[in-house]
């Protein structure tokens, strides 16, 4: 994968886009239980040397209550995916994150990232809206 214009065939193939801007798409992914969805973004950055990496992003929750320290020390913890914040509708909102360079990039990588962010994007939502003590 060298270009978003081969990732969005990708995804396309795969899954019923929502945005299909050009250089973001958005799709919602189907979860194993069949009863819920999490809305996944794909987007093209550009590093300052020029390189382009895809960022995979999916909405976590309000970013209101939730504490840095714990958001900083489930970043340090993981293996894949960071906590960043963007803006929706005005508001601060939680996203998990990922960048990987375009060189690199293969469509297997690409599954697995969304297979992986997808249901733990998931879990994290359910447990911030619950108010639980999961994340």
């Amino acid at each position: 994968m060298h270009s978003f214009e081969q990732i969005r065939s990708h995804i396309s193939a795969r899954h019923q886009l929502r945005i299909n801007d050009p250089y973001l798409i958005s799709f919602d992914m189907l979860l194993a239980n069949g009863t819920r969805h999490q809305g996944i973004y794909l987007s093209e950055l550009e590093h300052e040397d020029g390189r382009k990496y895809l960022r995979l992003s999916t909405p976590i929750g309000p970013l209101t209550g939730m504490d840095a320290k714990r958001c900083l020390r489930f970043n340090w913890e993981q293996r894949i995916g960071f906590l960043a914040v963007s803006d929706l509708d005005g508001s601060p909102y939680l996203q998990l994150c990922e960048n990987r360079p375009y060189e690199h990039l293969c469509v297997e990588e690409i599954d697995l990232l969304i297979a992986e962010m997808g249901p733990l994007g998931d879990r994290m939502e359910q447990a911030i809206s619950a108010g639980g003590d999961a994340f």
